[in-house]
């Protein structure tokens, strides 16, 4: 190797062999401003990128240590008591930068080429290296090699990732693909099967069997969907390619407050007794509990000549804050606490033919922009049927979805009812996909939506808990707690369960002499209902709708539902915890209910005689304690936070999230920094073509919906203090 003038004599050598104090002091100076001196010139060198100058320097000049030799003995001969390094700056002076500016004039004339010196370096490497044979490379080695990989822009591993072939290529089109395949009508069985086919020669590939072992055991399993994954990601990687974003993403979402929001919207509202006006406030209560987040609930504002069409007993409104303080009245006095959440209105119309409300205008810009954190969309596919505005996946950082209604059968029982149901079901594929991270399904009664699972988030009054710890109570103490026999309590609508009921009776009225049914329910078809029932001589008494807490119902044993349309009836679950036995069909709306004793499910007509005989024969079961927390408002939140991943999104600050996701990252090789997801690029264009269709006024009359429903009216500005219907992008609050 080439020697850098390091002064390698003993140190009696290198004192001059005994020239005295003076000596050896000048001679351990110079050594120091030798090594000083050797160490400017190395950075002058290196700054000046005479690098291969530095490799092969040669020792410095024996001339400039004569002059510095001179400098220090005319500086010692001084009387000086401190060392003058002025002579010493001046001698070095003349050589030093003359010799600096010859390099740099070397270094601009020389005609080398530019990676010369990092060719040097590398074959200086490879000679250390052969010199450690048995040795492995130090830490600075290793470093160095990888720089020096960056620097020649070699791709990392690339050696080592075989390219995709054609069956690759075609599998990851096919899994990248489902969610359009799903919004055709094409299973996802059909496509998984496609992709493990297409995959299924290439399983053996080394590639795959480099993927198996790379990959953390925790994360190793069969599927060939993720293997394919990671082989498009390591391939991707291996190209250098990075993935910057989607092309209908709008970037990343505001930073996460430290107080959270949380906007339940919902199609309906009390006095409307139905389900999606009655427990979205419950949800909105019992999550405002929790000092964790702000709460607001958002329901429809109905003119006053739709609210008499809507709420029982022609019951009726002057303003948003009277309805809210009715609403609020009759949610405290059953909770029994004093309720902590905004109650926010958005413009709605009632449509007589579907008896249902309809957004008018864009729900979503009736949420302020700083609250729009998270957002559970209450029945969300009929939320959106006709949404024309911003997409809430776009607006809000986590969206749920809660399915309370199965529409498609109800659907089915209108006229060309096959027809409309094969349009409705791809219709809510869309929206559910378009618009929601999360759907939460009641029962596996509703349609199987993308990204949904299936748990009863829905709770009891606890007026009904309170009932029936009361009831037990007078049990337990030897009084009679149940002087009635059996009844039915639901909207008189054929769908409720009221052709079931009848064609039950009807058919064995003979095994039933003698049994008496009371009914209590309104609604449209309840003349039909009654004169059915008449024509048919069935022992069945009608009676007026009233609400389920009523004293007047407490008397009755047995509760029977025979509706097969519901997703999960509140009735049940209300008539459960008062203590009641429930006969109701062995259906998919009633696998919440099928753990409480007291509930007999029946399969067939003559299981529906037996079990209403066994009910009435004996006394039900007293609830226990878990189960009563079971069906109350506190579990139902808990398992809502839980299944809905609001726990995690609530629990998790701007840099847990952020770790968290960089961890997941990196973990699953970065997959989604390395390639596109069809999905999000399918939802978006869903969207897209969404936003599309609903801005046409004859595509939305032709599908049914409310006329003049793009936009809220004239009244809903006066009613809601909005700016005119003809102002662009309304605001909240206005």
């Amino acid at each position: 190797m080439a020697s850098f003038g390091v002064d390698t004599r003993p140190a009696a050598a290198a004192s001059g062999g005994g020239g005295g104090g003076v000596g050896t002091t000048g001679e351990g100076a110079l050594s120091f401003l030798s090594r000083g001196l050797r160490e400017d010139l190395r950075l002058i060198r290196a700054r000046a990128g005479e690098l291969e100058t530095f490799l092969s320097a040669p020792v410095p000049e024996p001339e400039l240590f004569a002059r510095l030799r001179r400098a220090y003995s005319s500086s010692a001969s001084s009387a000086r008591t401190q060392l003058d390094l002025s002579a010493f700056g001046k001698a070095f002076e003349a050589d030093a930068w003359r010799g600096a500016k010859a390099a740099r004039w070397r270094w601009e004339t020389e005609e080398a080429e530019e990676w010369e010196p990092v060719r040097m370096v590398k074959a200086r490497l490879r000679e250390l290296e052969r010199r450690r044979q048995a040795q492995s490379p130090s830490d600075m080695l290793h470093k160095l090699k990888l720089s020096l990989k960056s620097v020649t822009f070699v791709p990392e591993a690339s050696e080592d990732v075989p390219p995709l072939d054609l069956g690759e290529l075609l599998a990851y089109f096919v899994k990248q693909s489902v969610p359009l395949f799903d919004q055709l009508g094409i299973k996802r069985d059909v496509c998984d099967k496609l992709v493990e086919s297409l995959c299924s020669k290439r399983k053996d590939h080394p590639a795959y069997r480099f993927l198996s072992a790379s990959e953390p055991s925790s994360l190793r399993n069969d599927n060939v969907g993720d293997e394919l994954d990671l082989r498009i990601a390591s391939v991707l990687q291996s190209t250098g390619h990075h993935y910057e974003g989607g092309f209908w993403s709008d970037g990343p979402k505001s930073d996460l407050s430290s107080k959270r929001h949380v906007a339940i919207v919902t199609t309906a509202s009390l006095p409307w007794m139905t389900g999606t006006a009655v427990n979205p406030l419950f949800r909105a209560a019992y999550l405002a509990k929790s000092s964790k987040q702000d709460v607001t609930l958002v329901v429809p504002w109905l003119c006053k000549s739709d609210q008499e069409l809507v709420y029982p007993n022609s019951m009726t409104f002057n303003s948003p804050q009277e309805q809210e303080t009715y609403m609020r009245n009759w949610l405290e006095e059953r909770v029994g606490f004093k309720t902590d959440f905004k109650i926010s209105f958005y413009p709605g119309k009632f449509q007589k033919e579907r008896r249902s409300i309809i957004p008018a205008g864009d729900t979503s810009q009736f949420i302020p922009s700083k609250e729009a954190d998270i957002a559970i969309l209450e029945e969300p596919e009929h939320l959106n049927w006709y949404h024309h505005g911003k997409r809430w996946t776009d607006k809000f950082n986590h969206v749920v979805g809660v399915v309370h209604t199965n529409y498609l059968e109800y659907i089915k029982r209108e006229k060309n009812g096959a027809i409309q149901a094969f349009f409705v079901k791809h219709i809510n594929n869309l929206v559910a996909r378009a618009y929601c991270h999360k759907i939460l399904r009641l029962s596996g009664a509703t349609q199987d939506l993308p990204k949904s699972m299936i748990c009863n988030v829905h709770g009891v009054n606890p007026k009904f808990l309170e009932v029936g710890e009361r009831i037990a109570a007078e049990r337990e103490s030897g009084q009679q707690s149940f002087s009635k026999g059996a009844y039915f309590l639901g909207k008189m609508v054929w769908a409720k369960g009221y052709r079931e009921l009848i064609d039950l009776f009807a058919k064995h009225k003979s095994d039933l002499e003698g049994f008496k049914l009371d009914i209590y329910g309104n609604g449209e078809d309840s003349h039909e209902v009654q004169s059915a029932a008449r024509k048919l001589n069935l022992n069945l008494n009608f009676h007026k709708g009233r609400d389920h807490a009523d004293d007047s119902l407490h008397g009755y044993k047995v509760f029977i539902n025979p509706s097969i349309s519901d997703v999960l009836c509140t009735a049940t679950a209300e008539a459960l915890a008062m203590g009641k036995f429930v006969v109701c069909a062995d259906h998919p709306s009633n696998d919440f209910f099928r753990s409480f004793p007291n509930c007999l499910t029946y399969k067939t007509s003559e299981d529906f005689v037996a079990r209403v005989k066994e009910a009435m024969t004996r006394d039900p079961q007293p609830l226990t304690p878990e189960q009563r927390y079971n069906l109350s408002w506190e579990a139902a939140t808990q398992r809502f936070m839980e299944h809905s991943e609001l726990d995690k999104v609530l629990n998790c600050d701007s840099s847990e999230c952020a770790s968290e996701s960089s961890k997941s990252a990196n973990t699953r090789m970065r997959r989604s920094a390395s390639a596109p997801n069809m999905s999000d690029v399918v939802d978006g264009g869903l969207a897209f073509v969404h936003y599309c269709f609903t801005g046409s006024e004859l595509l939305r009359l032709s599908t049914g919906a409310v006329p003049g429903t793009r936009n809220y009216d004239k009244q809903h500005s006066l009613d809601l203090h909005l700016p005119p219907p003809q102002v662009q992008n309304p605001v909240y609050g206005w």
